[in-house]
């Protein structure tokens, strides 16, 4: 009997290409869906954790590229998903396994890849072209096992909209109100920008009550809820396309309400206190980021993914303090707010995947609630504990 996992491995190789837009082309291998598709190209440094990086909302429409070369050795589950779908336009590595070897997976990287529709390109000096990226910087790109001219893709890869100025954290929110997790702790309410799962389970984690709701929710309907705490999340696009979302935040902020950011969240509070956001030469993106505490000393290695970023010489210090910084290239990774009980951070502390290091700020909230609400919280898991999947 020949099993899905047999069958995928048996398909018969396929040319594909990878056109960029300043003219460079890559030949490699199809996998997953055959097809042509598109984005900013971008790269992940992380050594494992391809399944969370491919279903994070964040990476809608960017063609994502891996610089650990083996791909696929153990396969995908269900457990390992950030969203419900892969969220990544396009996916590119250097050495891909059709064959996996994990207990624990329901089925091939492959397999998981032709089920969601998501094309992708093998075989390709990944590294290579990250340093070439380095050099000049993010750009648009197409993989395609269809069309094959080099003119007529380096040209697709021109014409695709750029993400600067482009707005889509609509296209990956919820499109109705849920409750995630009911518990004995704060009531949160998550504006869903496309927040990742594990920052609900991280929530869930310490006892909280979470409300989901559409990134388009009036901030009427959310106090309506009477929440403890409001959470801004992750989400991809550039934030200065989003005005009605910043007006909402920046309403949001006098509700006396302790408020958490992160990513994204991070990015429209600052916009909403008058701060400016910029789009990168090229993007924070992986789970061995360093980034010092500047109130404790203490480095974290941290897990982002973000191509924007805030203008540190537009931070009023008397409206925020910069707590922690980036010491790769001194870029602002986390603020404190004066005018306001809240925090934001650039990257992502529920890690998944990464390290544990960064956790404790969903600590730091709850006694920001805590303190504000005059709650009885239950107790919190210990610093650096893992987070239940």
């Amino acid at each position: 009997m020949t099993t899905d996992s047999t069958a995928a491995s048996d398909r018969s190789p396929a040319p594909a290409k990878l056109a960029l837009a300043d003219g460079t082309i890559v030949e490699g291998t199809a996998i997953g869906e055959r097809g042509l598709t598109g984005g900013e190209l971008c790269f992940n440094t992380s050594m494992t954790g391809y399944q969370e990086i491919m279903t994070d909302p964040s990476y809608y429409g960017q063609l994502m590229m891996m610089t650990y070369p083996h791909i696929g050795n153990y396969g995908a589950s269900d457990i390992d998903m950030e969203a419900d779908a892969p969220m990544v336009a396009g996916f590119i590595v250097r050495s891909f396994t059709h064959r996996h070897s994990n207990r624990q997976a329901d089925e091939s990287l492959d397999e998981f890849m032709r089920r969601h529709g998501l094309v992708g390109i093998a075989g390709v000096d990944t590294r290579a072209l990250v340093r070439h990226i380095r050099d000049e910087g993010v750009m648009n790109a197409v993989i395609s096992s269809e069309q094959l001219d080099d003119e007529t893709l380096v040209q697709r890869a021109r014409d695709w909209q750029s993400m600067d100025g482009l707005e889509l954290a609509s296209k990956v929110t919820t499109e109705s109100a849920y409750t995630f997790c009911e518990g004995e702790g704060a009531r949160i309410v998550v504006y869903d920008f496309g927040v990742k799962k594990n920052i609900l389970r991280s929530f869930r984690e310490r006892g909280c009550t979470v409300k989901v709701v559409p990134g388009a929710t009036p901030l009427e309907d959310v106090l309506d809820w009477e929440p403890d705490g409001l959470f801004f999340s992750n989400g991809p696009g550039d934030p200065r396309a989003m005005p009605e979302a910043i007006d909402r935040v920046g309403r949001a902020l006098d509700t006396e309400l302790p408020i958490f950011g992160i990513c994204l969240g991070h990015q429209l509070m600052s916009l909403a206190q008058g701060f400016d956001v910029y789009k990168m030469f090229v993007g924070h993106r992986g789970a061995n980021h360093p980034v010092k505490n500047l109130n404790t000393e203490r480095v974290e290695v941290t897990t982002q993914n973000h191509g924007f970023a805030v203008d540190e010489d537009s931070i009023d210090s008397s409206i925020a303090d910069v707590t922690h910084v980036n010491l790769n290239d001194g870029t602002v990774e986390g603020l404190r707010f004066k005018t306001f009980t809240g925090l934001s951070l650039q990257y992502h502390p529920e890690a998944s995947p990464g390290p544990h290091d960064s956790h404790y700020h969903f600590d730091t909230f709850m006694d920001m609630m805590r303190d504000e609400r005059d709650l009885s919280i239950p107790d919190q898991p210990a610093e650096g504990a893992p987070v239940a999947q």
